[in-house]
């Protein structure tokens, strides 16, 4: 326990049980004031929004006005896990999601996370934790679930890295070793005070190596606003985990269908995507042959240096025979750690330490995309991002981008005090993250993010605005996830449609748009932007990781009439939720379900004065070759396009001269894209969901009504 004196607020509440996947109740915590209360979770909330992230929307909705910025201390930080999360039987079921208005974006920002924080505070009690308001001094929020209470300490004693904190606080906790496995922690770091892209660790503890390992909500700058809100760490306590803590409903339907997918991943995943030995790495080698890594900002696809991260190089330096899920039972194991890793850096500097991943985007933003293919680079800028809480996809395009201006004399050594961000200097970026932490120098430009940085040097160094608006991957202030989309049109749709900003959770369609040439028409791109993000977001109303779903595929999938959606563990996962709940919907109602919280978190975007066709915009390196250099790279591809789709013959012309008709035509076809998916998605051409759409999926509710129609009329 923390020293009774520090205890500022305790609040006891009766233990109850989970009924079908649901507490029926919330847990309310405002800061300001350290007023504690239970909320009711009604049907007519959960008919509407299921729970997770549908759930935080929702939430979110009635705590703040239009015009709340994120630093307001009505913005929320709201974690839910949903109906399913916390099952033990099926792979991928600890997932929750953290959903805030994002300091990145200023609409609403949703990140999903593993560990063990979601399971446990619903087995504590609660089916979210909303947490409003800021407090005076740096807090800790601490719900024990074996006891039924709810304290805040304050705390000015302990340290901010979130891999020191995690432990601490596990030992303080928990009554003894063998416990420490029921405690969980979320912190962000000590970058997160002074950053936009600050993020948070979920903990859950790993009794094998004897440590808290850590899983991120990266996503949007949460973690700049748990640090506002003078939060250090949320800590949960529940009882000891056991096979049917959701009280579900037919516990042998979803024992069934778990046994059969972890005989699939026994079978087919060490020829698949060998998850259980590389966990998201192994995509390294794969998207460098099909000229989808990005390199140097994006700039190019692939890069002769890449064979040092290929995945089998990572497989020899993670840890293996140990079972690296990231929640209780879960078979796909694809949570994967160095372990002994020598610090060389920073301040901890000869500590050895484990590492967690890195995962593909981890290794391709603070890697490749920086011209950094060095494992042992890479493994330290992964450990310092995680430790003081710095998004690993928005530090790794920050970087890039900077080195870029560097390399295009923007900036210099003067602006960065001396940092030399060339191409592949891992010791400059992990200098500039360093800073960061501290919270001075350079660092603290390369912490604005994308969108701000540009700002920063048009009005401070007189950059040119629209090369910057070009190079920079940023889509409504979010920076890119790591594919690359030039020849992709749909993947481009895929990431700058998004509601929150270009991450690959909501769509990932290159192969299928790309490689295998399964959507040629903007009819059949613009339902698989219909359908995909649909579905990828039930995943974060019901608490599941995507992963089990699509990487490891039955046997016999790729024979099916639709491959790319696994019909078979898409009725896997209709059965698991009727399952839990009592339900009886199909594949149809699943997508409707998740169809109505999308249109509302659009809703949601346009009553705080984004989500219209403008805010679809996209870099154009995304669509396609800024400079001639990128042209030149793949100059034989790109002249064949001109001859062949636009009879355009490429001979005599100058470079410059091809990349302004090959943008005209790639900008035409994007535009198009949109009309496509906006019809399609039942919405205006101006990206505003119809008032007869919502009517048709049951989202008609007076709110969303008025402000829709506020926008119809302007």
């Amino acid at each position: 326990m923390l020293n009774e004196q520090k205890l500022i607020k305790k609040y006891n509440y009766q233990l109850g049980k989970i009924e079908r996947g649901y507490n029926n109740r919330l847990l309310y915590v405002n800061l300001s004031d350290n007023n504690i209360k239970e909320k009711p979770f009604t049907n007519e909330v959960k008919e509407k929004f299921i729970g997770g992230k549908g759930l935080g929307l929702r939430l979110l909705w009635d705590a703040t006005k239009p015009e709340t910025k994120w630093d307001d201390p009505e913005n929320e930080i709201i974690i839910s896990p949903g109906p399913v999360c916390g099952i033990t039987q099926y792979a991928g079921s600890g997932k929750s999601i953290v959903v805030t208005i994002s300091p990145l974006t200023d609409v609403v920002i949703d990140s999903n996370v593993g560990g063990y924080f979601g399971p446990f505070m619903k087995f504590s009690g609660f089916d979210a934790l909303e947490i409003q308001g800021k407090a005076k001094s740096d807090v800790i929020i601490y719900i024990d679930g074996r006891t039924g209470s709810v304290e805040i300490f304050e705390d000015d004693e302990l340290p901010l890295d979130s891999h020191h904190l995690a432990e601490i606080l596990t030992e303080k906790f928990a009554d003894n070793e063998k416990d420490m496995i029921n405690v969980s922690v979320v912190s962000a770091g000590q970058a997160a005070d002074h950053s936009f892209i600050g993020m948070l660790n979920f903990s859950f503890w790993d009794p094998r190596r004897k440590l808290a390992r850590l899983k991120q909500a990266g996503r949007g700058g949460i973690g700049r606003i748990f640090r506002d809100k003078k939060i250090k760490a949320i800590v949960v306590k529940t009882p000891q985990v056991r096979g049917n803590m959701n009280n579900v409903v037919d516990l042998a339907a979803i024992i069934e269908k778990g046994k059969k997918f972890t005989q699939e991943i026994r079978q087919f995943d060490d020829e698949q995507c060998e998850m259980r030995t590389k966990g998201t790495a192994h995509l390294t080698n794969v998207m460098n042959d099909y000229d989808l890594l990005p390199t140097h900002n994006f700039k190019f696809g692939s890069h002769k240096d890449a064979y040092k991260f290929h995945s089998e190089i990572w497989k020899k330096r993670f840890t293996q025979g140990m079972p690296d899920g990231c929640w209780i039972g879960c078979t796909m194991a694809c949570a994967k750690v160095v372990d002994g890793f020598k610090i060389r850096t920073g301040p901890y500097k000869g500590e050895t330490v484990s590492v967690e991943g890195p995962e593909y985007e981890t290794a391709a933003g603070v890697g490749s995309c920086c011209g950094i293919f060095e494992p042992d680079d890479i493994l330290e800028l992964n450990f310092y991002c995680d430790t003081y809480g710095i998004d690993t996809i928005s530090w790794g395009n920050i970087t890039a981008f900077l080195m870029e201006c560097y390399q295009n004399g923007i900036i210099n050594e003067k602006i960065t005090g001396g940092l030399k961000l060339e191409w592949g200097n891992a010791d400059a970026a992990l200098e500039m993250m360093h800073q960061l932490a501290r919270g001075e120098g350079f660092g603290l430009v390369a912490g604005l993010g994308v969108r701000r940085i540009k700002q920063y040097l048009v009005e401070n160094y007189g950059a040119d605005a629209k090369f910057l608006n070009d190079i920079g991957m940023e889509n409504k202030g979010l920076e890119y996830s790591l594919y690359i989309s030039k020849e992709s049109l749909a993947q481009q749709g895929g990431y700058a449609m998004t509601n929150k900003g270009p991450q690959h959770d909501e769509a990932w369609l290159i192969f299928m748009d790309m490689v295998n040439n399964l959507i040629p028409t903007f009819e059949n791109k613009a339902e698989a932007l219909h359908y995909f993000p649909i579905f990828r977001t039930w995943f974060g109303l019901m608490g599941l990781c995507k992963l089990p779903w699509n990487d490891v595929e039955p046997e016999g999938n790729a024979q099916t009439a639709e491959p790319a959606k696994v019909p078979e563990h898409v009725e896997n996962y209709v059965t698991i939720y009727n399952a839990v709940t009592g339900s009886n919907i199909d594949k149809k109602e699943l997508i409707l379900q998740s169809e109505r919280v999308y249109n509302f978190q659009r809703v949601f975007n346009i009553r705080r004065g984004y989500g219209l066709r403008k805010h679809d915009a996209q870099p154009y390196r995304a669509a396609g070759p800024v400079t001639v250099e990128e042209y030149e790279s793949r100059q034989e591809r790109y002249d064949k396009q001109l001859k062949e789709i636009l009879g355009i013959d490429p001979e005599g012309k100058t470079i410059v001269e091809k990349v302004a008709i090959l943008r005209k035509h790639r900008e035409a076809q994007y535009e198009k894209l949109l009309d496509a998916v906006y019809k399609r998605r039942g919405w205006t051409s101006n990206g505003i969901p119809t008032v007869e759409h919502l009517k048709s999926i049951k989202m008609d509710l007076p709110e969303l009504i008025e402000v829709v129609n506020k926008h119809l009329q302007n």
